[in-house]
């Protein structure tokens, strides 16, 4: 049988990122010890989204991850996996955040295609994508400004390439690189008597799918502005439960497919479970519409399961 080097590359790069997610948290709690404060409060770093920067699943918020606050450096590992009817997908990752304002995070998505990768000819292929991503607060801050109507502001910006494997080739034909940089500035106030927190995020992206079907498209070649919606209660201290809607662009419909390829927006219902600062559990029945509705027409519907550690 023959090697493929970029499989096996492939195969270890999660439990890498992992590991190295682990080194760091150690690393960021003892220089957060040292600093001797007790952080934000908890849930207020939001949990790990699935491109990897803090705030909802699906949606960045304004905030930095983990529980450090001005003057230290703190850090998360987290892994996600969502399951539809049809399809699968595994994103891990890790984040370090510093001074409560900057914010450097990488991750890993491994998509399952399923019965769409059937009907393609290509059985048992898997989507893969690699995101690095940078945010920055800008403006307010979520806690020590709950009592004004001033939201905390951050920009952002998402690094992304995408290994589409035997579907390079399509992808390319119909006009979709394989990299890609998403932009976003997200605007997060939290109502901290009622326990309410609200997000709104505006993206400029060339997106297909997250990117996992590359970005762009021979109809839409251009970045479009995509507005984001997180919504979340605090039930108590330890549990939040909510609700997120994500707009995503249409590059590749129509194409010479046709409406095949059509994106959906995406959508999700959650619950967030902090029994301490260093580990989070979110739940979620999520939404994602019809994917490539060409081969597989019915809607995708299911669940979210991520797990975060945070130093």
């Amino acid at each position: 049988m023959p090697h493929h080097p970029s499989v096996a590359r492939r195969s270890w790069r999660p439990a890498l990122l992992l590991a190295l997610a682990l080194a760091l948290a150690c690393a960021a709690a003892t220089a957060q010890a040292a600093a001797g404060s007790d952080g934000k409060l908890l849930l207020t770093g939001g949990v790990s989204s699935i491109d990897g920067a803090a705030g909802g699943g699906l949606t960045p918020w304004a905030v930095t991850g983990s529980y450090a606050s001005r003057g230290q450096v703190g850090a998360t590992a987290f892994i996600t996996r969502v399951r539809t009817q049809d399809y699968g997908l595994t994103t891990s990752g890790m984040a370090m955040s510093f001074s409560d304002r900057i914010e450097a995070s990488i991750a890993h998505q491994n998509f399952d295609t399923g019965p769409t990768g059937v009907a393609l000819g290509l059985p048992g292929l898997h989507l893969r994508q690699d995101i690095i991503g940078f945010k920055a607060r800008v403006l307010g801050d979520a806690v020590l400004d709950s009592d004004r109507w001033l939201p905390q502001v951050a920009v952002g910006v998402e690094i992304k390439r995408s290994s589409a494997g035997d579907l390079a080739p399509t992808l390319k034909v119909l006009g979709a690189k394989d990299t890609g940089t998403d932009c976003y500035v997200s605007a997060t106030k939290l109502f901290l008597a009622p326990g309410v927190l609200v997000n709104a995020t505006l993206r400029s992206t060339k997106a297909n799918q997250n990117g996992l079907l590359g970005f762009g498209g021979t109809q839409h070649g251009g970045a479009r502005l995509q507005p984001e919606i997180s919504l979340a209660y605090l039930l108590n201290k330890h549990v939040a439960i909510g609700a997120e809607w994500r707009a995503k662009p249409d590059n590749l419909n129509p194409s010479i497919l046709g409406a095949a390829l059509k994106e959906d927006d995406w959508a999700d219902l959650f619950v967030a479970w902090a029994p301490n600062k260093h580990l989070s559990l979110t739940l979620a029945y999520v939404d994602l519409g019809h994917i490539v509705p060409g081969f597989v027409p019915k809607r995708q519907t299911g669940g979210y399961l991520s797990a975060q550690l945070a130093f």
